[in-house]
């Protein structure tokens, strides 16, 4: 973890997670990486429950589509799933966490910095600084299928969802907690948000529920979102994009084997080779089993 990109500490039973810095806190492969390795951090000294904030006037600004527009063509692409991709592991990561999170939302939250805020179980958000945006429509950025259904699960009404996604509309604390968005909406300053959002935590911690249970039923009142994620979690080694190259080579190694066993019934083609075949087949399959490692 950087500690230049966040910092992590505790008070009481809650481990808060801060964006350091006034700067935006783009959601950087950097940064994205740094707040994973503290998420997994926080798991492992298994707090009571996790609150993230950020420094300064934002929350998050969302990705740093300037870091993807530095690289030659085809590189802004590249950069952009890139950073896609370690966002849907964070999603991943804070579903399976098996303790209560809140997000401190102490300036403003835009596109993939908006999400992130939604992905946590609870939202405390500064009432006199910051908005909710969605800005991926005013940017002509796509909004990809797991923030999609983010957005969906966690912005319960239709017109706000709408508005939020459609229309790019920027929302106060206010109209988000009355519009069931957001939980608090919090006067004073960044302190002060930070200290209702661990006071919120402290509460839920309280409650003292099972860990695993509470990631369990998380992911399964979200289940098409775990579904599009689950698979970028931090305890998953094998990624989709491997397992599907995994499956066709064994269907394509079956394929070979079933056509050198016609060769050899004609005696075209030597014993030791067709048995070669048949065991690198097996090799694959016993390989395709997905293993799950511990970070």
């Amino acid at each position: 973890m950087e500690e230049s990109l966040c910092a992590v500490e505790k008070r009481g039973r809650v481990h808060v997670i801060t964006l350091t810095g006034a700067e935006e806190h783009r959601l950087s492969p950097a940064l994205l990486s740094a707040l994973r390795s503290a998420v997994a951090a926080a798991r492992r000294a298994s707090p009571g429950a996790l609150v993230l904030a950020g420094e300064g006037k934002f929350f998050s600004n969302g990705y740093d589509l300037a870091w993807a527009r530095a690289g030659p063509a085809p590189a802004p692409g590249h950069r952009l799933s890139e950073m896609r991709a370690a966002f849907r592991g964070l999603v991943a990561d804070l579903l399976a966490l098996p303790v209560p999170t809140v997000a401190a939302v102490t300036g403003h939250a835009a596109g993939a910095g908006c999400a992130l805020a939604l992905a946590h179980d609870a939202v405390a958000m500064r009432a006199s600084r910051g908005f909710l945006y969605m800005s991926e429509v005013d940017a002509g950025i796509k909004i990809v299928d797991f923030v999609g259904e983010l957005v969906r699960q966690k912005v319960p009404d239709a017109a706000a969802r709408r508005d939020l996604v459609m229309k790019g509309e920027k929302m106060t604390a206010a109209q988000a907690a009355r519009r069931g968005i957001v939980d608090a909406a919090v006067d004073g300053g960044v302190e002060d948000v930070v200290a209702a959002a661990v006071a919120m935590a402290e509460e839920l911690a309280a409650r003292d529920w099972d860990g695993e249970n509470l990631a369990a039923i998380r992911k399964d009142a979200w289940p098409v979102l775990w579904s599009k994620v689950k698979d970028y979690g931090g305890d998953v080694l094998a990624r989709p994009r491997l397992l599907l190259a995994t499956r066709r080579s064994i269907s394509r190694c079956i394929c070979i084997r079933q056509n050198l066993s016609r060769f050899h019934q004609k005696q075209f083609l030597p014993t030791f080779l067709l048995r070669l075949v048949r065991a690198l087949s097996q090799q694959l399959r016993n390989d395709q089993r997905p293993k799950h490692v511990t970070r």
